[in-house]
């Protein structure tokens, strides 16, 4: 009786180490990483495995550091033959990527191996003001010279295109006439680092076990 009884508690609690590994893709400063990172540093069944970034300069990578999150970076002769990033991905047993503030086209392979199990962060109401060239300040600047009167965030599955995948959430912030691009800038953080680890966890709790 009492080896059932152990035998039980080791399966319930072997439940709770199926973790869902998520990889961050990130080029910048990596604000939206921390808040990712911070946000499931408790989580019981999903973790940030590994950060990745294009840049070596990237500040994310002090913050990957500072989080004690194993981090990476590629050349674009890595990210285009793939051999390296599918290395890396395989190693962190790899279920789910974010892309946060990542400025880099996903490539095929990257598609067709993560099948909506890949979503992005847009600082903007897609459709508007996306695409390549969009990020940052360029969107911010272009919302307020076209005299919006909202902007806000786009979580999207990523495909092929720049910021055309399909919409998971927006949420939007007001803009009055005197807030310039830094103020829509604060704004549309904000609400960043408020909804995207949310929908981050949501989508990837709804994901079928990979094989």
């Amino acid at each position: 009786m009492p080896k059932i009884s152990v035998i039980y508690f080791l399966l319930i609690n072997t439940t709770h180490l199926i973790m869902k590994q998520i990889a961050i893709f990130a080029s910048g400063s990596g604000s939206n990483a921390q808040a990712i990172v911070e946000y499931f540093q408790n989580h019981n069944q999903i973790r940030v495995a590994c950060i990745l970034s294009n840049r070596p300069d990237a500040y994310v990578l002090e913050r990957a550091k500072q989080l004690n999150v194993p981090a990476y970076t590629f050349t674009r002769q890595e990210y285009q033959e793939g051999a390296t990033i599918r290395q890396i991905l395989q190693n962190h047993q790899i279920d789910f990527i974010v892309l946060a503030g990542f400025l880099w086209l996903i490539p095929g392979y990257l598609l067709e191996a993560f099948p909506k199990a890949m979503i992005n962060i847009h600082p903007a109401l897609l459709p508007k003001f996306g695409g390549k060239g969009m990020f940052g300040m360029h969107v911010h600047n272009a919302v307020v010279a076209q005299g919006e009167k909202e902007s806000g965030i786009s979580i999207h599955y990523v495909n092929e295109h720049y910021d055309e995948g399909d919409i998971i959430y927006q949420a939007t912030c007001p803009i009055t006439v005197s807030d310039t691009p830094q103020h829509v800038a604060q704004k549309v953080h904000q609400l960043e680092y408020l909804h995207f680890p949310r929908i981050i966890e949501q989508v990837v709790l709804q994901l079928p076990e990979r094989h």
